[in-house]
């Protein structure tokens, strides 16, 4: 927090108030408030804006050219939760804000406060288990092999090899994922921290390079031992 000074509009002239800044917004202490008029109260109530969630409703106002009233209406709420909106008493709802922005045709974006590069969310399309879930946001998706009921996972008979066989026709991977963070901070300093969780097909295209790789390389290894036969 850090103090500044600024002037307030009264009937008898500017007075100047010391404010204390909060978030970009200033505020008077307790002290100064009770010394104000009602004029004074009443201006400081009202404002100033510092821009935010308060500045962006005044902003799509303007875009949409209605009141308070008349915004209070295209939301189905009532104009007094608009004014505390605006005033910074109350935030809007996630869901409320996109509504009002999809009014105003406008895009939020997000950046990084250190880059500046534009933060996306998470993609809709990221691999799921089994059972349609998503997998925990914080963590890294693994790529394990095609497919397999865990007590074949093990298994070298002629049935395993069948299901596996089954699950790579099908597109079926085995995903999973490191819950320590020991083991999750080893692996992205050695291999980088994704971006996002990929999508299943992307992770079946990968299973499919890593099988290309594999034949490629028992196909090098009979060549090797049928030259150096």
């Amino acid at each position: 927090m850090e103090d500044t000074t600024a002037r307030t509009r009264s009937g008898d002239g500017p007075t100047t108030v010391r404010l204390t800044t909060v978030r970009e917004r200033h505020y008077p202490s307790r002290e100064e408030y009770e010394r104000l008029t009602d004029d004074e109260r009443e201006w400081w109530s009202l404002g100033p804006f510092a821009g935010e969630v308060p500045g962006l409703v005044r902003r799509i106002r303007r875009i949409l050219d209605v009141s308070q009233r008349g915004l209070a209406a295209l939301l189905e709420v009532s104009q007094s939760v608009v004014a505390r909106w605006e005033t910074g008493r109350t935030s809007p709802r996630a869901d409320v804000l996109q509504r009002m922005l999809r009014l105003a045709r406008v895009r939020t974006s997000f950046h990084d406060e250190e880059s500046g590069e534009v933060v996306e969310p998470m993609r809709d399309d990221g691999a799921r288990d089994r059972a349609c879930r998503r997998f925990p946001a914080h963590c890294d998706l693994r790529l394990r092999g095609w497919w397999l009921p865990r007590q074949m996972r093990t298994w070298t008979s002629a049935h395993a090899l069948f299901v596996e066989r089954e699950s790579r026709r099908t597109g079926r991977v085995a995903i999973g994922y490191r819950a320590s963070p020991s083991y999750k901070h080893l692996e992205r300093t050695l291999r980088g921290t994704p971006v996002d969780h990929a999508a299943r097909h992307q992770l079946v295209a990968e299973m499919e390079h890593r099988d290309e790789c594999h034949a490629e390389w028992k196909r090098q290894v009979r060549l090797r031992a049928a030259g150096g036969s």
